[in-house]
């Protein structure tokens, strides 16, 4: 029903975000390129990293969590101020504040995309070149995308209504950075039930995925276990996003 507006307003957020610069949003990828170079001249000339997986080098395993993070990291505060920051299409327009949370998810998606791609580049550049598990990407950007357009209904209908929430969600950014593998093999922690919780955390299921498709070069659907874990973090979610739109859309506009 609103699937041209949702792509309409998708575009229209990345030009309000970058409004007033010559670049305009291709200023969305200059901060994640500039910190892969960063990597990049880090571990191989820095660190000197040995090779990580399977003769990688660990500037290639790094990255191949580190780009869907960019999206997911963004989402996770940026979904979580999304109808405050569009509170004008609630308020004045009357807009569904259920619709917000997805051209803002997708905005941010197009990006990622583009720094995939750019990944992927990468990949061939370092003598690595495309395999038939790149089919794999679409899956996992789609599971990525599903995960955290819901979150951003669950934490942006609470953050309209508490500012107190909408910090906290920012506080624990950097957290959630540091406890989901993306520096770091989770699978490679002794104490079994950290890493057993870790798989549950949807940040480390794709960084995980996106690994075993440019690294390991598995198929999304040879480990159940890790679908199984996506599966309970997308119903939990889920969940907590339809409570938290019936408890608070009638109240919103107001509050707003």
């Amino acid at each position: 029903m609103y699937g041209s507006q949702i792509l309409k307003l998708a575009k229209a957020d990345l030009v309000k975000t970058y409004r007033g610069s010559a670049l305009g949003w291709a200023w969305a990828l200059v901060k994640p390129v500039m910190t892969i170079f960063v990597f990049w001249f880090a571990f191989t000339y820095g660190l000197r990293i040995k090779p990580g997986v399977d003769d990688f080098p660990f500037f290639l395993w790094l990255i191949a969590g580190f780009v869907p993070w960019f999206y997911m990291s963004g989402m996770i505060s940026g979904g979580a101020a999304c109808i405050r920051v569009n509170s004008h299409l609630v308020t004045k327009m009357h807009f569904p504040a259920s619709v917000v949370p997805t051209f803002t998810s997708l905005s941010r998606l197009f990006i990622n995309i583009l720094l995939i791609v750019i990944m992927l580049i990468i990949f061939v550049a370092f003598g690595h070149p495309p395999t038939i598990y790149y089919l794999n990407i679409p899956v996992y950007l789609f599971m990525m995308f599903l995960w955290f357009t819901i979150w951003a209904l669950f934490a942006g209908m609470l953050s309209a209504m508490s500012r107190d929430f909408l910090n906290l969600i920012r506080a624990i950014q950097q957290p959630v950075f540091w406890l989901s593998g993306i520096m770091y093999d989770v699978s490679k922690i002794d104490v079994q039930w950290i890493q057993s919780a870790l798989s549950y955390n949807p940040v480390t299921i794709i960084a995980t995925g996106f690994r075993k498709t440019l690294i390991e070069q598995e198929w999304f659907f040879e480990d159940l276990y890790l679908m199984r874990c996506y599966l309970i973090c997308l119903i939990a979610i889920s969940l907590l996003a339809i409570w938290a739109y019936k408890k608070t859309y009638k109240d919103i506009p107001d509050v707003l």
